[in-house]
């Protein structure tokens, strides 16, 4: 029996309420010092929820493996990552609630800059603003394709979708990003034959689009990640029996929060405004996805201290989450995001499990170091739903 079929047999509904915070790219590496980011962070009160936890490592994927954002958070949300491949263009067409039909192709565009040689030199066009980002996608919606729709809405900052709708479109095609600068992006390429119109229809607007931004001063290109179809992935209120609620800045982990089946909690761009969101909102769901996102963009910058001061942030906001009185709290990441790597790693990440039936560990300190000893030792993403269902008294017994 698959882990989602045994908790849909043994979930229960019940009144105990539960917050998983997920600290993106929260894990790291030892910096000048000699700590890592979240070692060297001021945070006496996640240190203080860690003295009361059972705390341990957790591996996304599987030990080695690097996860992208996707297949991080659907593991903590108890689904085999390796089992439901989402692409990301999915995900971040539904975080800015874009109708995605069950034929559509969508993809998530990111503008780059390249030098006369078509070289990348920026990933990320600079990070320009969300304002530029519009300015450049009207630019896009005047191309047309034969025999499909096209759609291309901003997202946030450097970020675009793109959804083509039509007959005979297909799944099963890589991305253009190389994940690299100093050498050009890659075409899209079909993995099945199926595929092979559905790569040309794309990589032809591709042709299109940066022909057209080729006078910009620094988003003169772009490529496009996670090409894919709505997956038939089973609800999560389906299986565990509760209503659950997503409070996220980013549409991407909106996307996927509305994809499993959470009622996505609209709310602002701070840490503080994700707490009054979910204060307001604390009545109305039994479980909340709480996502902190920066401390993944300041790893992914390589900035050490920035990424020092958003864990430290969180941990000023964590008293006002601990008052609502949850029954249960874990508090992760959904993959490493290290500085010195400036990109996702594949090391595990710190985890902490508090409720009133806890067996506290010996580990006062939340950090990557103290967890190695923590009492839940090393465990997986998958493992979270069933632990924090069961301390929250909403499994029932297995077997007679």
């Amino acid at each position: 029996m698959d882990q989602l079929t045994l908790m849909r047999d043994l979930s229960v509904p019940g009144k105990s309420k539960m917050v998983l915070v997920v600290m993106d790219g929260v894990g790291g590496l030892p910096g000048p010092d000699g700590l890592t980011e979240l070692e060297a962070a001021h945070t006496p009160n996640l240190d203080a929820l860690a003295a009361r936890s059972i705390t341990g490592l957790s591996t996304p994927v599987r030990p080695g493996i690097t996860p992208g954002s996707g297949p991080g958070h659907i593991g903590l949300f108890g689904y085999e990552p390796t089992e439901w491949e989402i692409g990301r263009g999915v995900l971040e067409a539904l975080g800015i609630d874009f109708d995605l039909g069950p034929n559509d192709i969508a993809a998530r565009g990111n503008f780059a800059t390249v030098d006369e040689a078509g070289n990348i030199l920026d990933r990320r066009a600079g990070r320009i603003p969300t304002e530029e980002g519009e300015r450049l996608v009207e630019r896009l919606r005047q191309i047309a394709l034969p025999g499909v729709e096209t759609f291309v809405r901003v997202v946030k900052e450097y970020r675009f979708v793109l959804v083509l709708r039509g007959e005979k479109l297909e799944d099963g095609l890589t991305e253009t990003d190389p994940q690299r600068t100093g050498v050009p992006p890659l075409p899209v390429e079909a993995t099945r034959p199926e595929a092979e119109e559905t790569a040309e229809l794309i990589n032809q607007w591709l042709e299109e689009a940066r022909e057209l931004l080729a006078d910009e001063p620094k988003a003169n290109s772009m490529n496009l990640r996670g090409i894919a179809k709505v997956p038939p992935i089973p609800k999560m209120n389906e299986i565990y029996k509760l209503s659950l609620g997503a409070i996220a800045t980013y549409p991407m982990y909106r996307g996927i929060g509305r994809l499993v089946g959470m009622s996505v909690l609209q709310t602002g761009e701070t840490i503080e405004s994700e707490v009054e969101t979910l204060k307001q909102h604390w009545s109305d769901h039994d479980f909340f996805f709480f996502h902190v996102k920066k401390t993944d963009s300041y790893g992914e910058d390589g900035n050490f201290e920035a990424k020092v001061h958003v864990i430290e942030e969180f941990d000023s906001a964590l008293p006002a989450i601990l008052e609502l009185n949850p029954g249960v709290v874990l508090v992760s990441g959904d993959h490493s995001t290290p500085w010195s790597l400036k990109s996702h790693s594949w090391h595990e990440l710190p985890v902490m499990l508090w409720s009133d039936h806890i067996r506290p560990d010996a580990v006062t300190v939340f950090g990557e170091r103290p967890c190695m000893g923590g009492g839940l030792g090393h465990i997986r993403h998958v493992d979270f739903l069933p632990l924090m269902m069961a301390h929250a008294g909403r499994l029932m017994k297995f077997g007679a």
